[in-house]
């Protein structure tokens, strides 16, 4: 997964049509730690359909502070620049709810249309 280390490369990240999750996670975070095994498979999955990015929120504090990111892990699923959804809990997140998140959130941006 790209990591983003600043706004600009975020705004450009997240600007295309094409859907796009950012994972908002932090390197002190056991929760965080704990889908790392995983995610590398999880991506592969959705090669072609979604691209994936990682931001660690101590690095970017204003734009976390700006997409009101409180719980970490967060996932963000963005299309031509705006939120299309969000999967945030304070409970830990399996991979087959991260899954069901990542087939919302293609179902919402093609309900969305081109």
């Amino acid at each position: 997964m790209e990591k983003i280390r600043d706004d600009a490369t975020f705004r450009e990240a997240t600007a295309p049509e094409d859907l796009t999750v950012v994972v908002f996670k932090t390197t002190w975070c056991k929760d965080c730690h704990f889908i790392d095994p995983f995610m590398p498979e999880v991506e592969k999955q959705y090669e072609g359909r979604i691209r994936f990015y990682e931001i660690d929120r101590d690095d970017l504090p204003d734009l976390c502070s700006e997409l009101n990111i409180l719980g970490i892990p967060s996932f963000i699923a963005f299309r031509g620049g705006s939120e299309v959804v969000r999967f945030v809990s304070k409970l830990r997140k399996t991979r087959d709810e991260i899954e069901q998140f990542l087939d919302r959130a293609l179902e919402v941006a093609g309900a969305l249309g081109k």
